[in-house]
């Protein structure tokens, strides 16, 4: 007569145990709550290298965040700008030219996997020029399929530039990103988050400025 209790035991344990593994894994969380979802992005892009060690402002890469409701992708050619000289890493490029001087020679072009990713995408060759192999520009692109980190209910209603212009940092929503090896999702990001950011702005302003953060529901709801 035990053994159903047994196995009724039994089958609980082994649910449970998933659930501890899981949500050691998956960080359980609410429905809606995204909070350190870090999706894999095309090219291991490190926020820490850009915007840490060299300072690389947001919107620099980031510059519809200020005039546009969308932060958005930033453009490939605007990584460009800098990735047309450097295309590899700092070290790997100075070993090569270390080694042309030593071998009396030119330094090699030094590409990493990486950014070649990067030059497919925009059609380059080994060059850094258009590649020509197909019949028209169009068809020798790749576009990088960037993954969104942040993502709000089609219910929601976010403007970036109301938020820019009231001086409110990137790393007060997105949290410390010049540290993020991998961007992750750093707030909730829930209703209950955003009311309570604008009473508290409200209260005390944004970078010492008086602002009037509104708690009207049809601001973000409508």
């Amino acid at each position: 007569m035990r053994q159903p209790y047994v196995t009724v035991a039994l089958i609980v344990g082994l649910l449970a145990g998933g659930v501890l593994l899981a949500g050691s894994a998956m960080r359980l969380r609410l429905p809606g709550n995204q909070q350190g979802y870090a999706p894999e992005q095309p090219i291991a892009f490190s926020h820490r290298l850009h915007a840490d060690e060299l300072q690389i402002h947001c919107q620099y890469c980031h510059s519809a965040a200020g005039e546009s409701r969308h932060a958005g992708f930033p453009a490939a050619d605007a990584c460009m700008r800098c990735h047309k000289f450097v295309t590899a890493s700092f070290n790997v490029m100075q070993k090569e030219v270390q080694k042309a001087d030593a071998e009396k020679r030119q330094p090699l072009p030094v590409v990493s996997d990486q950014l070649r990713k990067l030059y497919d995408a925009m059609g380059l060759n080994e060059k850094l020029e258009p590649s020509g192999d197909s019949p028209s520009p169009a068809e020798s692109l790749k576009p990088l399929r960037w993954v969104r980190v942040h993502n709000l209910p089609d219910y929601v209603y976010f403007d970036h530039r109301a938020h820019v212009a009231a001086g409110v940092t990137c790393q007060h929503c997105h949290g410390p990103v010049e540290s993020m090896q991998t961007v992750e999702q750093f707030s909730t990001l829930s209703m209950g988050w955003c009311v309570n950011c604008h009473r508290d702005a409200t209260a005390h302003g944004v970078q010492g400025k008086s602002v009037d953060a509104s708690l009207d529901c049809a601001t973000c709801h409508y």
